[in-house]
C-alpha cells in the first residue's frame, strides 16, 4: 500500500522554525548584551532630535545646529580610537560601564544648559561618552559569538537598536511636544538603566592570555619558544586593506549625517511638526524590525561586495529623492529606499570587521572601524549646515547621491575577489557556563 505523504507544515510552523533558526544557539551573555542594547535605544531621544530642539526651540540658526551636531561627532572620534585601546586593555566590561554612566549625567547637563558655548561643549561630551562603548559592544559580540554566526548577531544587535529607534524616536516627537527637558532626562535614565543591566548580567570576555603571551614552535620537549608580537594601534592603520575599508565606510557615513542632519530641518522650514517628523523617521526603525531577520536569512552567505554596493546605491538614491519630496507620505518613501540600504550595509560591514580583526585586537579594529562614522558624524552634519545655508536642501540631496554611487564602486574595487581569512581557534574566554539569559534567548 503507498504510503501518504507528509503533511506540509503551516504558515506559523514554518514562521516559527524560521525565527528558532535565527535566534537560536547564540551564547546567553550575547542576550543580556542585546537586552542592554535595546532598553538604551528605547530611550535614545536626545540626538535625532536635537537639530529641531536646537532651530525650533531654541532659534539657533541652521549653521549652530551643524556646529554642534559636528562637535557632537568630534567627541565621537576620539572616543572611538580611545575605548577600543581600553577594550582591549582595562577589559570590554569597565570600558562599557564607564561610557554608559558618563553618557547619562552629560546627556542630562546638555538639556539643562543654556548658553550657546556650554551647548557646544557639552554636545562634544556627549558624543564622546555615548561612543566610547560601542567598540567595546563590538568586540563583547565577536568574543562571544563564533566566525559563522556573526553575520547573524550583529543583524540581530542591529534589529534591537531599531526597535528601540522606532519607539524613541515617534515617542519623542509627542513628548517634545511638552518640553524638550523630558527628552533629555528620559534618556540619561535609560542609559543608566542599561549600565545596570551590563552591570549585573554582562561578564567580561576579553581574552585571558595577554597579547604578549609566548608560542612554541614545536610541541615536543625542547622547542624553541618565541614571543607572539601584540597587535598595536599602528599595526592597524598600516592594514591598507582595512584601512581602505574604513574610508569607504567614512564616505557611507557621510551620505547618512549629510541627510539625517538636513532631513528635521528641511522639514521643520516646509511647515512639519515634530510630530510629523517623528512618525516619518521612525518608519526606518519599523522597517528595520519587521524586515531585518527574513533579509538576514536571505542574504546569508551572500557576496558582501554586492550588498555593500547595492547598499551605498539604495542610501544615496534614497536621500536623493527627498529632493521631489512635499508631503510625508514621500518622505515616508524616502525613509523607506534609505533603510534598505542602511538593512543590507551594516550587518555585512560588521562581519568584515571581525573577519579582518585578529584576536586580540579587536577592540581596536573596531574602534578604528568606529571612527570611520564618528568622523563622519563631525564632518558631514557640519558640511550639511554650510550646504543648507548656501544651496538649500537641493544642494544636499545632490552630495548624498554622488557619494553614494563613489562608494558603491569603491566596495566592488576592494572587495571583489577577496575573502577574509576565517578566525584562529579562539582563546578562552571569562564566560560563566551559568550565566542566566532573559525570556528573549528561548529558542
Amino acid at each position: 500500500m503507498p504510503s501518504r505523504p507528509l503533511p506540509r507544515p503551516g504558515l506559523s510552523e514554518r514562521l516559527g522554525a524560521s525565527f528558532r533558526e535565527t535566534v537560536g544557539g547564540l551564547p546567553q551573555a550575547f542576550w543580556w548584551l542585546w537586552l542592554s542594547t535595546l532598553v538604551n535605544r528605547i530611550g535614545g531621544f536626545v540626538v535625532p532630535f536635537l537639530a529641531l530642539y536646537l532651530t525650533l526651540d531654541r532659534h539657533f540658526s541652521p549653521a549652530f545646529a551643524g556646529l554642534v551636531a559636528s562637535l557632537y561627532g568630534l567627541g565621537g572620534s576620539f572616543a572611538s580610537v580611545v575605548g577600543g585601546v581600553l577594550a582591549d586593555r582595562i577589559g570590554r566590561r569597565p570600558t562599557l560601564l564607564a561610557a554608559q554612566s558618563g553618557t547619562a549625567l552629560a546627556t542630562l547637563a546638555l538639556g539643562l544648559v543654556h548658553p550657546a558655548w556650554a551647548i557646544a561643549v557639552a554636545a562634544a561630551v556627549v558624543g564622546f561618552t555615548g561612543n566610547a562603548g560601542r567598540p567595546a559592544v563590538s568586540a563583547i559580540m565577536a568574543d562571544l559569538v563564533p566566525a559563522v554566526d556573526r553575520v547573524r548577531a550583529y543583524s540581530l544587535n542591529y534589529w534591537a537598536i531599531n526597535i528601540g529607534f522606532a519607539f524613541s524616536a515617534a515617542a519623542a516627537g509627542l513628548i517634545a511636544a511638552h518640553g524638550y527637558l523630558l527628552l533629555f532626562v528620559g534618556d540619561a535614565a535609560t542609559t543608566l538603566l542599561c549600565a545596570v543591566v551590563v552591570f549585573t548580567r554582562v561578564p567580561e570576555t576579553r581574552p585571558v592570555h595577554p597579547p604578549s603571551q609566548r608560542t612554541a614552535d614545536q610541541q615536543a620537549g625542547g622547542a624553541r619558544v618565541t614571543d607572539k608580537p601584540a597587535v598595536g594601534l599602528g599595526a592597524v592603520l598600516r592594514n591598507p586593506v582595512f584601512m581602505a575599508f574604513v574610508g569607504l565606510t567614512f564616505l557611507t557615513g557621510c551620505v547618512d549625517g549629510q541627510g539625517s542632519m538636513a532631513l528635521p530641518i528641511v522639514m521643520g522650514h516646509e511647515g512639519f511638526s515634530p510630530t510629523d517628523y517623528g512618525a516619518v523617521v521612525s518608519l526606518n526603525g519599523v522597517l528595520i524590525v519587521l524586515l531585518q531577520i527574513p533579509l538576514t536569512r536571505l542574504v546569508q552567505g551572500r557576496n558582501r561586495a554586492a550588498m555593500l554596493c547595492a547598499a551605498s546605491l539604495l542610501t544615496g538614491c534614497g536621500f536623493g529623492l527627498t529632493a521631489f519630496a512635499g508631503a510625508a507620505w514621500f518622505y515616508a518613501l524616502t525613509v523607506t529606499v534609505w533603510t534598505a540600504g542602511e538593512m543590507l550595509r551594516v550587518p555585512a560591514g560588521m562581519a568584515i570587521v571581525a573577519e579582518l580583526s585578529p584576536v586580540h585586537a579587536r577592540g581596536r579594529y573596531q574602534g578604528v572601524y568606529s571612527l570611520a562614522w564618528t568622523g563622519a558624524s563631525f564632518v558631514a552634519p557640519l558640511t550639511a549646515g554650510l550646504l543648507l545655508t548656501a544651496g538649500g536642501g537641493d544642494a544636499v540631496w545632490t552630495t548624498c547621491t554622488l557619494l553614494g554611487a563613489v562608494t558603491a564602486a569603491g566596495f566592488v574595487w576592494l572587495l571583489r575577489g577577496r575573502t577574509p581569512e576565517p578566525d584562529p581557534v579562539p582563546l578562552p574566554a571569562r564566560v560563566p557556563e551559568n550565566a542566566d539569559a532573559p525570556a528573549v534567548a528561548a529558542s
